[in-house]
């Protein structure tokens, strides 16, 4: 599973709980995205990152 490498936020677990109150497994997958991002010395990498780091502006797109 993918994980975002600026903040590390990756899939979360849990239970489905159904009316009945029954429990099975379930995974929250993170909106990742597989990006090309400008690095400090000016290169271009390809990286996962999240849309929320992209959102914020924390990684430049290049």
């Amino acid at each position: 599973m993918a994980k975002c490498a600026i903040c590390e936020k990756g899939a979360h677990f849990g239970n489905n709980v159904s009316h009945s109150h029954r429990k099975s497994p379930k995974m929250w997958k993170s909106n990742v995205k597989s990006v090309r991002v400008k690095t400090e010395n000016g290169a271009t990498k390809k990286m996962y990152v999240c849309t929320s780091c992209l959102k914020s502006g924390k990684v430049e797109r290049a």
